[in-house]
């Protein structure tokens, strides 16, 4: 008889490398930035990396540059002690005095059997002449003249090298941020990995100090050390812990890239119910705003293009914020124009859905949209996906980590006057009114003002804008949908209910 002896999960030896480290070392992008929190032990994975690839005989030169001679005779000889580990022929790590224009520099070096050797550099842009390999930049926020750097060690890729970008923050106006900004705006196609101290923890940071230290791990004591941590860092924390580039909090979208962007034929229609039409016949309500849309709507649907495609984002509010409605249509050179922006103040959820389907059904070659389904918004985006299919729209929970990752595209279509806005001041201050807050671009809870018109305003064109952009990515590929609004009797003229 077979006896099943049940393992005791934890006597497992734990992998030498933690998930984070893990999916670094699984990323073989030819060039990869990373922005971390300090001393998580990303340049010890790096090295361990590197170790392998020179000692074997399809790897390469590794070229490291840090800013100072400790860090780099530190990772040399992380480099040759994970050498040792691999049990790869290497030799000792060697100190020569490197040639650097004008003036003699210490560097470190080692040399491994398989004819590649790992080189620690000084940060000046023009050692990297002649070089060929992989070249790993660390800390590269305090480089002197990093956006040389970057630009000479591009150079190797053309021969099959490698480029590593890996830093902590040094402020909101340095290169090194400007680079993850370029990222997140998609204008270059670098891949790009973001470990705060927290993640850092979620995947056992604090769990492998105990064990080296031969200490029991409990969640008490890790908490206890994260606070420690933080206090120890203070008003620095949130920049060098948690990947928030500092020195934040100034308006995202400038006066003058907003208003290169304006066009005045673009109309901004306005539709405000009284509150006392939510208890209206259902009859009366449709037919009321029915009429409203073929009024005030048909004729800049009907002057669009019929062949170009076209899409639709909204914002939603009901009795405090408005809803917007921003769609768009593709222009010549990939531009995108919206033939109205539409404001929605006090508007039935009902009537809302009523004019959302108006719109998608009559909007030429309608691919798709994204919806704010937070809160009550999440009806809305829910009908409009069972109408128009869940590969048409994105019901979008605006979140810290979507502001931080389409943000900076958002800029970057206002920056390359891909998009438009209506010439409109209610528009404008909107766009205005969104902030940098710790290091992401979003409109701030506590940013409420007023209108020309004195009502409560939120930011709430700049992110039905926002989702646009956002929609257009997401939906280029798709293909188009028709559908057409059934009429029924006119009831009132009236422009307010």
């Amino acid at each position: 008889m077979t006896t099943f002896v049940k393992e005791d999960r934890s006597k497992r030896t734990p992998m030498v490398l933690l998930p984070y480290q893990q999916r670094w070392q699984a990323d073989t992008s030819q060039v990869k930035v990373c922005e971390k929190s300090r001393r998580i032990g990303l340049t010890w994975d790096e090295a361990s990396e590197d170790a392998l690839l020179a000692a074997s005989k399809s790897g390469m030169d590794v070229f490291y540059i840090g800013y100072n001679k400790d860090m780099a005779q530190e990772f040399v000889e992380d480099c040759a002690d994970w050498a040792k580990h691999y049990s790869k022929a290497a030799g000792a790590v060697e100190e020569f005095v490197f040639k650097d224009q004008d003036k003699d520099i210490i560097a470190f070096r080692i040399r491994f059997a398989s004819g590649h050797k790992i080189v620690a550099l000084s940060s000046r842009p023009s050692n990297l002449r002649g070089k060929q390999g992989k070249v790993v930049i660390d800390e590269a926020a305090f480089h002197d003249d990093l956006k040389e750097l970057l630009k000479a060690a591009m150079a190797l890729l053309m021969w099959g090298g490698q480029v590593v970008v890996i830093s902590t923050h040094d402020g909101d106006e340095n290169p090194f941020n400007e680079l993850v900004q370029e990222i997140l705006k998609g204008k270059v196609r670098y891949s790009l990995h973001r470990i705060t101290f927290d993640d850092a923890l979620a995947d056992g940071l604090f769990k492998r100090i105990c064990l080296r230290l031969g200490e029991e791990w409990t969640q008490e004591a890790e908490d206890q050390w994260r606070q420690k941590i933080i206090d120890f860092y203070g008003d620095g924390a949130d920049e060098e812990l948690f990947c928030i580039a500092s020195k934040g909090g100034g308006t995202y979208l400038s006066l003058a890239i907003l208003e290169a962007c304006q066009d005045e034929t673009i109309p901004v229609i306005r539709l405000t119910c009284k509150s006392e039409f939510v208890d209206e016949p259902k009859h009366i309500r449709e037919a009321e705003i029915l009429e409203w849309c073929q009024e005030n709507l048909d004729e800049p649907l009907k002057a669009m293009k019929t062949d170009w495609p076209s899409y639709v984002s909204e914002d939603f509010g009901r009795s405090g914020d408005l809803s917007i409605i921003w769609p768009s249509q593709e222009q010549p050179g990939l531009k995108h124009r919206p033939p109205f922006v539409l404001e929605m103040r006090n508007v039935p959820f009902e009537q809302q859905k009523q004019v959302v389907f108006y719109i998608c059904d009559n909007i030429p070659r309608f691919r798709g949209g994204a919806f704010d389904a937070r809160g009550n918004g999440q009806y809305l985006a829910e009908v409009a996906r069972q109408r128009y299919g869940k590969n048409r729209i994105l019901e979008v929970m605006l979140s810290q980590e979507w502001y931080r990752d389409n943000m900076p595209r958002f800029k970057a279509a206002l920056e390359d006057n891909d998009t438009y806005l209506p010439k409109d001041g209610d528009t404008l201050d909107d766009h205005r009114a969104v902030k940098m807050e710790k290091g992401i671009a979003k409109v701030p809870e506590s940013g409420r003002g007023k209108g020309r018109d004195g009502q409560q305003r939120h930011g709430d064109s700049a992110i039905a804008h926002a989702l646009n952009i956002f929609a257009i990515r997401e939906l280029k590929g798709n293909g188009e949908v028709e559908h057409k609004t059934i009429s029924t009797r006119r009831f009132s003229k009236k422009g307010t209910w």
